[in-house]
């Protein structure tokens, strides 16, 4: 961090430290998670930084991982604490004799960070750009940077769908984004409209036409988060001035909650990082 280009390389990824920020670059090889891939590279302004730590890792490694500002990166907003972790992007992880330079690096930044504990009042970290697409069970799902399209498939589509016909909702009409992950059950796309009261929105996805469902091999990880992503910082630039945030569902606040509490028990989220997405979390209702 005292000289700017400084680069820290390890396994996926490497870290270039500028004076404001940190770039990371992910790695194209067959052993990158793909979701890494598909990012390429973020700049991470550090006010959107809340934290550094340094722990042992697997195998003789150790881990150098930066914590994400709550409300500063849309991608990890949309991600609500579903990831897993070795496709978490603020994690490096390094050999272990590289420790006594990563524990440097660690320090370095610690030491430029001003941590007051508030969530960020505005994205800071960019979305991964438009257009974007990809192909749920039920649907196709395309994202110009002004609207979200579904245009259904007759093969998965339920009859409701049908019914209503391909979508296409303006971002200024939205007031969020519900993403739950492919890799578990249920895992769907939903959007939320401004003017919808939770009473009118269908309770299962498949059911709703501003929603499209995953499934095995269908709204893969790599392409649905950083669709949700995009769709979600564009939300927020589009939203009226103090107007105040939708509302979720409770009921999807506690089915997320309860995820998130399986993630815990199963070690892929931390004792801290479940703490502090609870809080957000209960925070929506």
């Amino acid at each position: 961090m005292s000289r700017m280009g400084d680069v820290l390389a390890g396994f996926h990824a490497a870290w270039e430290f500028a004076s404001d920020s940190v770039l990371i670059r992910f790695e194209r090889g067959i052993r990158t998670p793909r979701l890494l891939q598909a990012l390429g590279e973020r700049r991470i302004p550090l006010e959107a930084i809340t934290g550094v730590t340094l722990t042992p890792g697997k195998r003789g490694t150790v881990v150098l991982q930066a914590v994400p500002r709550p409300g500063a990166d849309p991608l990890m907003d949309a991600a609500a604490g579903q990831l897993k972790e070795g496709c978490d992007p603020y994690r490096l992880v390094l050999p272990a004799e590289r420790e006594t330079l990563a524990e440097y690096y660690a320090d370095e930044l610690r030491a430029r960070l001003l941590d007051d504990g508030s969530a960020a009042a505005d994205f800071l970290v960019d979305p991964p750009k438009a257009p974007l697409h990809f192909k749920a069970y039920d649907g196709k799902a395309t994202f110009d940077g002004a609207a979200v399209s579904f245009r259904w498939f007759w093969t998965g589509a339920s009859s409701a769908k049908w019914k209503a016909g391909d979508k296409t909702f303006p971002v200024s009409e939205l007031s969020g984004v519900e993403w739950r992950s492919p890799e578990l059950f249920e895992g769907h796309l939903r959007l939320v409209p401004r003017d919808a009261g939770l009473d009118e929105r269908p309770g299962q996805a498949d059911q709703d036409p501003a929603a499209v469902v995953f499934g095995l091999g269908y709204g893969p990880v790599h392409e649905s988060l950083p669709f949700a992503a995009s769709v979600l910082a564009a939300v927020r630039s589009a939203s009226p001035s103090g107007a105040p945030p939708a509302r979720r569902d409770p009921a999807d606040i506690a089915d997320r909650i309860r995820h998130l509490g399986e993630l815990h028990q199963a070690g892929l989220v931390t004792d801290a990082e479940f703490s502090s997405k609870k809080a957000e979390l209960l925070a929506e209702l």
